[in-house]
């Protein structure tokens, strides 16, 4: 590997033109990376935190806005209560509304309506979970807005007031709005439209959104078979996220983007290693002539790339996280996680090795004594 290390360290200018290229590719890709993760939290997070397996929601309800059409009712809990492998079923309800606070903060909030004694309350970091009717526990991004426990909500246009009771400890948004949880029976007047003093019908609080059932530990459950009792349409936790607003449009599009960048990697680098190895070919066919075997030339060229993409992908990385780091503290949804970063980094390598790999075939083509002959 002599002639690939040496040439490293005598053509630094190419190399670092080559490194320079990689290191920007690197860096879109840490920040794309943080900014997909960023979105796709600030769309389901609240959905992430529910210790929920599935939701089973009206039956034939339309799976992108399952969430804002669904309507099911307290027949459905008891037979999904009753499912081999379901460990709890509850009510649960979702609803979005604008409100504003007691100190003058305008916030828009996700109503999660729960039952007070069932698996979904939430612990919050600070204050109490929502015990009593007229009592919410609000997401940290709320409080971090200027919400405070102790706060009275109220919602627009119906006049409802919410007391704040609580702080969740992560991030708990849905739809890129805030959660609050509330009891299950205010969420519902809420829901109804009813506004304070008016008399509520029996039915408004025999509907919610949806069941969530929380399967036993190392049991399935047989959504199919709970859906034809109860007369539901179920869906795995994470296959609800796709009825967020905009969550899935969100991540195709940035995959797709993220697709085209990879691919785009590989064609630059491959490129730049195809000019790079016709550069070379004087000095890999006087190699040849010496008896250097195919597999050593390719380890050879490989090696050289290997160590390129390495330490310009670091680069790079670096580059990037200093960047996001930087970005992190506005109000871009935006979050840096290891495992995105480390496949995306690993992916480039691979691709960026790949693409110098079709290059270098050209050097088993190389006829030594020919271009020994053109340049003696």
């Amino acid at each position: 590997m002599f002639l690939a290390l040496r040439e490293l360290s005598f053509a630094r200018g190419r190399f670092a033109l080559m490194g320079g290229v990689v290191a920007l590719i690197a860096i879109l890709m840490v920040l794309l990376s943080g900014l997909a993760v960023g979105l796709a939290n600030d769309g389901v997070s609240g959905l992430q935190r529910i210790k929920a397996t599935s939701f089973a929601f009206q039956k034939d309800v339309s799976k992108d806005s399952a969430f804002s059409r669904s309507v099911v009712g307290p027949d459905a809990v008891e037979a999904w209560q009753k499912q081999p492998g379901v460990a709890e079923a509850a009510p649960f309800g979702n609803t979005l509304v604008n409100a504003r606070t007691s100190r003058g903060v305008e916030i828009d909030l996700a109503l999660f309506g729960v039952e007070t004694d069932s698996f979904l309350v939430p612990q919050p970091a600070e204050g109490s979970a929502p015990a009593h009717e007229g009592e919410v526990a609000i997401s940290s991004t709320a409080a971090e807005e200027g919400v405070e426990i102790g706060d009275t909500v109220t919602l627009e246009p119906s006049g409802t007031e919410l007391t704040v009771v609580g702080v969740l400890a992560d991030q708990n948004t849905f739809g890129h709005v805030d959660v609050g949880y509330l009891p299950l029976r205010s969420w519902q007047e809420i829901k109804a439209g009813v506004q304070p003093g008016d008399d509520v019908p029996s039915r408004v609080y025999d509907e919610f959104t949806a069941v969530a059932v929380k399967a036993k530990d190392g049991s399935t459950v047989d959504l199919a078979a709970g859906d034809k009792a109860a007369g539901t349409s179920s869906l795995t936790r994470e296959d609800s996220y796709g009825a967020s607003p905009g969550y899935t449009a969100e991540t195709s599009t940035l995959q797709l983007i993220q697709v085209f960048l990879y691919a785009i990697s590989a064609l630059v680098v491959g490129a730049f290693f195809t000019v790079l190895t016709i550069q070379r070919r004087q000095e890999l066919a006087v190699l040849r002539a010496m008896g250097a075997s195919t597999g050593y030339l390719l380890r050879d060229s490989l090696l050289q790339s290997f160590v390129l993409l390495v330490v310009s992908a670091g680069v790079g990385i670096g580059i990037g996280l200093a960047a996001g780091g930087a970005i992190s503290s506005t109000p871009m949804p935006f979050a840096l996680e290891a495992g995105p970063i480390i496949g995306a980094t690993a992916l480039l390598i691979v691709l960026g090795l790949l693409g110098a790999g079709v290059a270098v075939i050209r050097v088993t083509r190389i006829d030594p004594l020919t271009a020994l002959g053109g340049s003696r």
